[in-house]
């Protein structure tokens, strides 16, 4: 991983999160994946948090290897005894908390239109991808302000502002009350120096939408809606969460901050 160790003009580690310690749920695979590799390449300390522990393992490995500094844990963001459990150790690991990454989240096969999508699967949806957030922030935003404040990423969708043209009725209503909470929790904890924002990917490579576009019919139903003609990279998105995660962004929160190939500028009407 080239450039791991950020450095400063008179040579000494630095980065643009140099110093900061950053707790990044679904960080084995995806988004949360680069931006776990990303944040530590710009001097964070990571906590890679993910119910697969080994693919978290595998990014820890691969970011210690490379002189960063990371721990790997085991957390099913629904269950909020896990996610206490996490934050708390990524505080004593590290000794504080600057970063929170909400992004674990599920874009469940059986997931369509009202009639078609079961209560099973509305329920572990909204569980993991709504819930979940609500868990971080509830254990994670009395993390930052120990710190003396910092930065939450909520990682909710371009759905949240246009609908799927694909039925995906379960995970838009969920990533909606991502961005409804986001706004909430911005104007709640402005004054305490922690920022809220969420971040709005267009659609990506990844592997949890290509297995949900299962058929090139599909993804090309949804690639017709995107200006810029192709389907975003992980590693995108996860520049964008750098800068929210940063000090560059100081005076940036309560957005629906959407990285999307121009999808949403070319379907939502100014107000």
């Amino acid at each position: 991983m080239p450039g791991l160790q950020a450095m400063t003009t008179d040579g000494t580690p630095g980065g643009r999160l140099a110093g900061k310690a950053a707790f990044i749920t679904g960080a084995a695979s995806g988004i949360g994946r680069e931006s776990a590799l990303l944040f530590a390449a710009q001097g964070a300390r990571v906590a890679a948090v993910d119910v697969d522990f080994d693919g978290s393992q595998q990014v820890v490995d691969e970011i210690t290897g490379a002189g960063g500094e990371a721990i790997a844990m085991s957390a099913d963001v629904a269950i909020e005894t896990d996610v206490a459990t996490a934050i708390a150790a990524t505080e004593e690991a590290f000794g504080r908390l600057d970063v929170l990454f909400n992004n674990a989240g599920i874009m469940h096969p059986g997931d369509g239109d009202a009639e078609a999508t079961e209560e099973a699967v509305w329920d572990l949806t909204m569980s993991i991808n709504l819930k979940g957030v609500w868990f971080g922030c509830r254990h994670g935003i009395p993390a930052l302000r120990r710190s003396g404040g910092g930065s939450v990423i909520n990682t909710a969708s371009f759905v949240a502002l246009v609908g799927a043209a694909t039925p995906q009725l379960a995970y838009t209503a969920s990533k909606g009350g991502v961005l409804a909470m986001t706004r909430e929790l911005a104007v709640i904890h402005a004054r305490e120096g922690i920022r809220v924002n969420a971040l709005c990917p267009g659609p990506l490579r990844t592997e949890l939408l290509m297995s949900f576009l299962d058929t090139e019919e599909k993804r090309q139903r949804r690639l017709v809606h995107v200006p810029m003609g192709r389907f975003g990279e992980a590693g995108e998105i996860a520049q964008a969460a750098l800068w929210l995660a940063s000090d560059e962004s100081s005076y940036v929160t309560g957005t629906d901050f959407s990285v999307d190939g121009g999808l949403t500028a070319a379907y939502v009407t100014p107000e």
